[in-house]
C-alpha cells in the first residue's frame, strides 16, 4: 500500500498542477468562443493548427521521453549519458525540421490552406521545436521525483498565457476602441488566431530559460552502441505515438478536407470547442501518466509488481468513471465554459469522454510490452485503431458531420484497448480484478442511464438528483475499495 500511496501522492501533485492549469485554461475557452464568432472561423483555425502541432510534437520527440525513462532507470545506468544522448537526438531532429519549414514556408502554408498567413506556420513550428526540446528536461524532473518544479513550470506557462491572452483579447480591443489613433493598428479583429499563436511562442520561449540548471547536465556524447539501442527501443514508440496522436487529432486535420469551405471550418470550431468541455478526462489521463510511467519502471523488479499494476488499473477506471459522471451530471453548468453559440456540439461530450477512458485503460495496459522491450506491439494496436478511426471519418463525416468524429475516436480506442488486453494476457498475464471492475461498470451504467431518463426539466432539481446518484457511486467505491478506515481521525467514520 505504501507504493500505491506514493503513486497517489505524485499523481496528486501532477494532477493538481494539471487540473488547476486546465481549469485556468478554461478561462480562455469562453474568452475565445466569445471573441471569435463561429462565422469568422478563427477558432476553427486554432483547432486545426493545434492538431497539426500535436502530431509534429510526437514526430520530433521520437518516443524519447519514454526511452529516456527506460534507459535511465536501468541498473548501473549513467543518467547524464542517457540524458545527453536524448537531447542530441531531439536537438538534431528539431534543427532539421526548422530548416525545412522555413526553407519551404510559402509552399507549406499554401498546401495547408494558410497561404495568406504563413506566419501561423512559422510561429507554431518554433513552438513545437521548443516543446520537443523541453520534453527531456521535464522527463528528468519526473525521474528525479521533483514534481514541484515540474508543476510550477507548467503553471507558470499557463499563467503567462492567460494574462497575455486577456491583454490581447480584452484590454487591447478596449484601448483600440477608446484611442484608435494609438492602438487600432495593433489589433486586427479579423485575424484573432494570430494572437493565440504569437502568445504561445512567447510563453514557450520564456519557460525554456528555467531549464538551464538541467541543461548543464548535457555533455556531447559519442556512443554509437547506446544510440542504436535507444533508437531500436524508440522507433516503435514513435509509431505508437503517431497512431495515438492521430486517434486524438486526425479528425481535426481532415475535417476541412471532408467538409470543405466555410461550413467545414465553422463546424470544426464548434467541435473543437465542445471537446474542451470533455478536457477533465484528458487532465486525469495526463496526471496519471506523469506519475505512473516512472512508478512502473521503478517497481518492475518487485515481486508484487503485477498486483500493484492490477490495483492501479482498478482505481484508475473508477476515478475515470467518477470524472465522467461529474461532467455529465453538471452539464447545465459545465456548458458555460463555451459560448452558447457553440452549444450545438455538446452532444459529442459523453462520446469523447468514453473514448478517453478507453485511451487511459489502453495506456495502463501498454506496460506489458514496454517492460518486455516489445514496443512494436503498441504500434500494431494503435495503427489498427487508427485505421478504424480514419475509415469511420471518411465514410460518415460527409453525412453526419462531427458526430462521426466522436464515434470514430470511440471505436478506434476501444479496438486498441481490447487488442492490447487480449494479447497482453497471453504474453504477460496480470490478474486484473475483472469481477469488481465489471461491478463498478454496471453501477456506473445504471446511475448514468437514470440521469438520462430523468424527466425533471428544472436544472437545479435535476442536478440535485444527479448529486444523489453521484454520492451513491462514490459511497460504494469508498465502502468497497478505498481504505479510508485506515486513516487517522476520519477513519472511524468509515469502519
Amino acid at each position: 500500500m505504501g507504493k500505491l500511496q506514493s503513486l497517489a501522492k505524485d499523481t496528486a501533485i501532477y494532477g493538481l498542477s494539471s487540473i488547476i492549469g486546465r481549469f485556468l485554461n478554461y478561462l480562455l475557452v469562453p474568452l475565445y468562443t466569445a471573441k471569435m464568432s463561429v462565422e469568422s472561423g478563427n477558432y476553427g483555425i486554432v483547432t486545426n493548427m493545434y492538431a497539426w502541432t500535436a502530431i509534429l510534437l510526437v514526430l520530433l520527440t521520437f518516443g524519447f521521453e519514454t526511452t529516456f525513462f527506460r534507459f535511465a532507470s536501468k541498473e548501473n545506468s549513467d543518467v547524464r549519458r542517457v540524458f545527453s544522448m536524448s537531447m542530441q537526438v531531439i536537438g538534431a531532429l528539431c534543427a532539421v525540421f526548422l530548416f525545412a519549414v522555413f526553407l519551404f514556408l510559402p509552399g507549406i502554408a499554401d498546401s495547408l490552406g494558410y497561404a495568406a498567413n504563413p506566419e501561423f506556420i512559422g510561429m507554431m513550428a518554433v513552438v513545437v521545436a521548443l516543446d520537443s526540446l523541453q520534453s527531456i528536461p521535464f522527463g528528468l524532473l519526473r525521474l528525479q521525483k521533483r514534481p514541484l518544479k515540474f508543476a510550477s513550470l507548467k503553471l507558470l506557462f499557463i499563467g503567462m498565457n492567460i494574462v497575455m491572452n486577456l491583454l490581447a483579447f480584452v484590454v487591447l480591443p478596449y484601448l483600440a476602441e477608446k484611442d484608435p489613433s494609438s492602438f487600432a493598428r495593433y489589433y486586427d479583429p479579423h485575424n484573432q488566431a494570430f494572437y493565440v499563436f504569437f502568445i504561445n511562442l512567447l510563453c514557450t520561449s520564456f519557460i525554456t530559460v528555467f531549464f538551464i540548471p538541467e541543461l548543464r547536465m548535457f555533455r556531447f556524447t559519442s556512443d554509437r552502441r547506446l544510440l542504436m539501442e535507444m533508437l531500436k527501443y524508440s522507433w516503435p514508440l514513435l509509431m505508437l505515438g503517431i497512431a495515438g496522436i492521430l486517434n486524438l487529432h486526425a479528425d481535426k486535420i481532415i475535417y476541412t478536407w471532408l467538409v470543405p469551405g466555410q461550413k467545414g471550418i465553422e463546424e470544426l470550431g464548434i467541435y473543437g470547442a465542445c471537446v474542451k468541455v470533455a478536457a477533465i478526462m484528458a487532465m486525469l489521463m495526463q496526471a496519471f501518466r506523469y506519475a505512473y510511467e516512472p512508478f512502473v519502471f521503478g517497481n518492475s523488479k518487485e515481486k508484487d509488481s503485477k498486483e500493484l499494476y492490477a490495483k492501479a488499473m482498478k482505481y484508475f477506471i473508477v476515478i475515470a468513471m467518477i470524472a465522467f459522471l461529474v461532467v455529465m451530471f453538471y452539464m447545465d453548468v459545465m456548458r458555460y465554459i463555451i459560448s452558447p453559440a457553440y452549444w450545438a456540439g455538446l452532444k459529442v461530450v459523453p462520446i469523447v469522454m468514453a473514448a478517453e477512458i478507453f485511451m487511459g485503460i489502453y495506456f495502463n495496459l501498454s506496460f506489458w510490452y514496454k517492460l518486455n522491450d516489445e514496443t512494436y506491439w503498441g504500434a500494431i494496436f494503435s495503427f489498427i485503431g487508427c485505421a478504424i478511426l480514419f475509415a469511420v471519418n471518411f465514410i460518415f463525416v460527409p453525412r453526419y458531420g462531427y458526430m462521426a468524429c466522436a464515434w470514430a475516436s470511440f471505436a478506434g480506442y476501444f479496438t486498441a484497448m481490447l487488442l492490447s488486453y487480449i494479447i497482453g494476457q497471453r504474453r504477460n498475464a496480470i490478474g486484473y480484478d475483472l469481477k469488481n471492475i465489471l461491478a463498478y461498470t454496471a453501477l456506473f451504467a445504471i446511475v448514468y442511464v437514470i440521469s438520462i431518463i430523468n424527466p425533471i426539466e428544472n436544472s437545479i432539481a435535476r442536478m440535485a438528483c444527479n448529486t444523489v446518484l453521484l454520492v451513491v457511486f462514490v459511497a460504494y467505491f469508498i465502502k468497497k475499495d478505498l481504505p479510508l478506515k485506515n486513516l487517522p481521525v476520519i477513519g472511524k467514520f468509515f469502519r
